[in-house]
């Protein structure tokens, strides 16, 4: 292991052990690549509650949320949780290569707002645990119990020095965020699997959010897409008002007419299915492009491959059968979450 940091690995070597150990006991992941922004100021809370999908005047301090930067057509630019930590600060954990660009965005709204912005991005280094064993772990290790209530936070000890510990969800699961700097990251790595918990990589990450339906940005989430077709509804807010792009997301609300949306298919074999690859329908005799693959996994559960694609509307139904690109492999779309203990899935079934 390099000083500062743990090693970002597809697998530790035993990818059902850590599958495993996410539905049984405490898997540990490595998250040292997410960044950190600062919004401070008499005037923060006002400034991201005008351009931020979710509600931000409403966040207590001691809460977090998760939360949306929409363009002005209602289509996702950035997706990241806002922590409250006083009454005018506020920190944002970004998803690995987005915090400066989102800092770019947010001023480009910046004029004459008394608010402030840092990257804290060289002190940040989080691991996250997720697992029903995990809160015992924590409390283990930092002698802190994390409260139960999703983006709220406690602070423990580890060696000495106060440590973060925030309750969030990753990959269709709930989980524990703890909130390390570089220096103590690798000790902290290592005292976690110390205390029984099971490195796991990105190969378990993907089977986990794919057998949840949980879309990851920038592999199943761009620019193109609207919060709804990724069923993100616990990350924009209905009820608060004006922000960037409201009035198209409250429409599609209202009215309905999404073209696409976010579902999980089972695929007729086990070999991996490429990042867009088409999905084809027979319909009256012709062959129609139907859906676009965003992501692939093995799932335990189901033994056979996985996909999550983007399907246009009136194709969505649980049953229904697609060919994958030229063929012969079909995919069939199912009823998600497909895990036991996965959170519910969001946004409308056909």
């Amino acid at each position: 292991m390099q000083a500062g940091e743990p090693p970002r690995l597809l697998t530790y070597g035993d990818v059902p052990g850590e599958y495993r150990a996410a539905q049984e006991g405490a898997a540990l992941f490595d998250e040292t690549d997410r960044g950190r922004l600062e919004v401070a100021g008499p005037e923060a809370a006002a400034f991201l509650h005008r351009l931020l999908a979710n509600d931000v005047r409403a966040l207590p301090v001691g809460c977090g949320q998760r939360n949306l930067l929409l363009e002005a057509k209602g289509k996702i630019l950035f997706e990241f949780e806002l922590y409250r930590v006083e009454d005018t600060r506020f920190v944002v954990s970004v998803p690995p290569g987005r915090a400066g660009a989102l800092r770019a965005a947010l001023e480009r709204y910046h004029f004459s707002e008394k608010i402030t912005f840092a990257d804290q991005g060289a002190s940040y280094a989080p691991l996250l645990v997720l697992g029903p064993k995990s809160d015992a772990l924590v409390k283990q290790v930092l002698g802190c119990d994390v409260p139960a209530e999703e983006y709220r936070w406690a602070v423990g000890q580890f060696q000495g020095a106060p440590l973060i510990a925030a309750r969030t969800r990753a990959f269709g699961s709930r989980a524990i965020r703890l909130v390390s700097t570089p220096e103590q990251a690798p000790k902290l790595w290592g005292a976690l699997r110390a205390a029984g918990a099971a490195a796991a990589g990105l190969v378990v990450r993907d089977i986990l959010r794919a057998e949840a339906g949980v879309a990851l940005p920038g592999e199943d989430v761009d620019e193109t897409v609207y919060p709804q077709e990724a069923r993100w509804e616990d990350a924009f807010s209905l009820t608060k008002g004006c922000y960037i792009g409201q009035e198209v997301v409250a429409k599609i609300d209202t009215y309905g007419g999404l073209n696409k949306r976010l579902v999980v298919l089972k695929v007729s074999h086990d070999d991996p299915v490429v990042r867009g690859t088409r999905l084809f329908k027979l319909d009256e005799g012709e062959w129609r492009d139907l859906g676009v693959v965003t992501s692939w996994a093995y799932s335990f559960v189901l033994d056979t491959g996985i996909v999550l694609a983007y399907v246009k509307r009136r194709h969505q139904k649980a049953g229904t059968e697609f060919r994958i690109g030229d063929g012969p492999s079909t995919a069939l779309i199912v009823k998600h979450p497909l895990r036991a203990n996965a959170l519910p899935a969001s946004g409308e079934f056909e």
